[in-house]
């Protein structure tokens, strides 16, 4: 056998005796994939809540549920300290696109989207207080109303 017939087969042989040990190892196996990371939410939210309500900044926004922002922020406001608005995660109850609001005298409550006994989302004048209920312009009342369907969540934060 000549001279570089074997250094050949040597070489052969301890490729082969390499990537066996390897393998045996686990070493010659691929690792798994990390998972992705979570989208970041748009809002001070969760990023499942389809609305989001910052009561301390009076703000709201509306997203996709998926992390991606769809409205906002606009003006917000809730309750006044004696009729504050209630903090958590909440799914939209019903709406009525043209709601009155029997408690206090008939008072018109255009775009409301309920999300708890008594509380919702309606226009009205963002700059002032409600008695519970979260108040925003007619634009975004009407966008508000539009986006959300019974069920889905609304995330309202101190």
């Amino acid at each position: 056998m000549t001279l570089t017939r074997r250094l050949a087969l040597l070489g052969s042989a301890a490729l082969t005796a390499g990537v066996t040990a390897l393998g045996s190892a686990g070493m010659a196996t691929a690792a798994p994939a990390a998972p992705a990371p979570a989208p970041a939410s748009p809002t001070p939210c969760a990023v499942t809540a389809k609305a989001c309500v910052d009561l301390s900044a009076k703000r709201a926004w509306l997203t996709d549920g998926a992390g991606h922002l769809t409205r906002g922020p606009v003006p917000a406001r809730g309750g006044r300290d004696d009729s504050a608005t209630p903090v958590g995660t909440f799914g939209v109850l019903w709406k009525d696109a043209d709601h009155r609001s029997r408690q206090f005298d008939n008072a018109p409550m255009p775009h409301s989207v309920f999300f708890a006994p008594g509380i919702a989302f309606h226009a009205g004048d963002a700059a002032r207080t409600s008695n519970g209920c979260i108040h925003l312009g007619p634009s975004a009342a009407a966008a508000f109303y539009e986006a959300l369907q019974p069920g889905d969540p609304v995330q309202v934060i101190a």
